[in-house]
């Protein structure tokens, strides 16, 4: 029983603390009940306020940019009006210049009529004139066209004559230095020594015995000789000396490096002939081509066909007025070069062109026509393109020179050739040389004395003053140059000088 009431005790305070706790928590939570209630009003409110201020910028950011269309389009319909203002004004310009050109039609319409007229008449006037003048000179219309046609024809020409010395006179200036200073640069630049050539066909003997071992029994060693190297062995009077002749000046070489050896060896037979001249056939051959390829190589021309090099190697035995070929082929494709490189021409083309230029000269003894045409034709067939080809074959006027390669080509063969120490020329030649261009100069009427100078590059001629004057100079300076140039044939340039003297003499008494 005492138990019991403390156990019911403890429960009943359990039940009452239970409750207690039940309506504290019931209680708080209407706390918050009530609180969350106000904060949502409180959002709600806000959202309210927010929302309309929203609208209130909204409206009047419309209200903007309505204000701001408006104007814009009161600024374009003020623009567009001006445009249609403008176009107006023009219209209106147009249709007065309209009225003008038509007015000016107009009138251009009755000139043409007035002078069509006036035309008409100055013919009609012409033709009275015509026959009044007819009348008048007793001359019909043929025969005054001829007097008026001479007449014309007189002035016309005292006109040219005294239009061209002008003119030459102009233009001789400027091309005599640059033509002066591309030829003295090239020379310049080409610093080549020449010492005339002349082919050797005598070979010297130790003594007068050796001639009977150069026959040999019978004939049988010269026999030999001639059979194997293809040349000639004149065996004369000549002490101490025979002469070897052939046209071929390789096969001459071959011959007189054959003799010498076998002067030297001592032994003169049939085979020691055939041994020696197989070998120095073969040395002569592998010269040829090193001296091919030295040339070509010293000239910078590249990509010649073997064969090619081999017959431009054929040249160091060849020779022109004692001028090496070789050698002056070798000038010229240095001259050529260096004035391509001037004048902006093509420096390989004309270098090529130059140094093959007396290709034909290798072989000109075997095949005919002139030497110029057979290189071209050898430079053909070996490769070499159209423009190297007819620079050859135009470099003595063979063909027409047609490119500016060609006559450069033919201006580097008449320096090399024509100046002063490259070529040898026996006196009677060069007297003979002279006298005919003095000769050609004589011919002319009109002309009292004519003189050849510097060596045949020029040639003075004196003409009487009463019957030559001076503009028919310049066409008797003209007509000497063509009659040279048409009937003799020289290296280079050959100028041409009319001198024409008045004298008046007094005497004070």
């Amino acid at each position: 029983m005492d138990i019991i009431l403390p156990v019911l005790a403890l429960v009943i305070g359990l039940a009452a603390g239970a409750g207690g706790a039940y309506l504290w928590l019931q209680h708080q939570s209407q706390a918050r009940l009530t609180q969350t209630k106000a904060a949502a009003q409180l959002q709600i409110e806000q959202a309210k306020t927010e929302h309309k201020t929203l609208l209130l910028k909204t409206r009047e950011e419309a209200q903007q940019l309505r204000e701001e269309g408006e104007n814009e389009l009161r600024t374009a319909r003020a623009v567009l009006q001006k445009q249609e203002e403008r176009l107006v004004r023009k219209e209106e310009t147009l249709e007065r210049k309209l009225d003008g050109v038509e007015k000016r039609e107009r009138q251009l319409t009755n000139r043409e009529r007035s002078v069509e007229q006036l035309h008409q008449e100055a013919e009609q006037l012409r033709s009275a004139q015509k026959t009044e003048l007819e009348r008048i000179a007793n001359l019909t219309n043929e025969q005054a066209r001829d007097i008026i046609l001479s007449q014309v024809e007189l002035e016309t020409r005292t006109e040219a004559a005294r239009r061209i010395h002008e003119i030459e006179a102009a233009i001789k200036n400027d091309a005599d230095r640059m033509a002066r200073k591309i030829v003295g640069l090239a020379i310049q630049r080409c610093a080549s020594d020449y010492v005339a050539e002349i082919t050797v066909s005598t070979v010297q003997l130790p003594s007068e015995e050796l001639k009977g071992r150069i026959i040999g029994r019978e004939g049988r060693n010269i026999r030999a000789f001639e059979q194997l190297t293809g040349v000639d062995i004149i065996v004369d009077d000549t002490p101490e000396a025979v002469t070897l002749s052939c046209h071929d000046p390789v096969r001459r070489e071959v011959a007189r490096l054959t003799l010498t050896r076998l002067l030297k060896d001592g032994r003169i037979h049939p085979a020691r002939i055939e041994e020696v001249a197989e070998k120095t056939r073969q040395d002569i051959e592998q010269i040829i081509r090193e001296e091919g390829e030295r040339v070509a190589y010293e000239a910078n021309v590249q990509g010649l066909h073997p064969d090619l090099i081999k017959i431009l190697g054929r040249l160091k035995y060849r020779t022109s007025y004692g001028q090496n070929v070789l050698q002056h082929s070798l000038e010229c494709a240095f001259l050529a070069g260096a004035m391509a490189a001037e004048i902006g021409a093509n420096v390989q083309i004309a270098k090529t062109a130059a140094l093959l230029h007396d290709l034909g000269k290798a072989v000109d003894h075997e095949v005919q026509g002139p030497h110029a045409l057979i290189g071209a034709d050898i430079a053909r067939r070996l490769g070499r393109n159209a423009a190297v080809v007819h620079a050859i074959a135009a470099h003595h006027n063979d063909e027409e020179p047609q490119t500016v390669e060609a006559f450069l080509v033919q201006a580097a063969d008449a320096i090399s050739g024509g100046r002063p120490g490259a070529r040898r020329e026996t006196l009677d030649l060069y007297i003979k040389r002279l006298e005919a261009l003095e000769h050609v100069a004589t011919s002319f009427p009109g002309v009292q004395r004519a003189f050849a100078i510097q060596a045949g590059r020029e040639v003075r001629v004196l003409v009487q003053p009463d019957e030559i004057d001076d503009l028919e100079s310049i066409h008797l300076a003209r007509d000497v140059a063509k009659k040279i140039e048409n009937s003799l044939q020289y290296p280079g340039q050959i100028k041409v000088t009319v001198i024409r003297e008045t004298r008046a003499v007094d005497y004070a008494r």
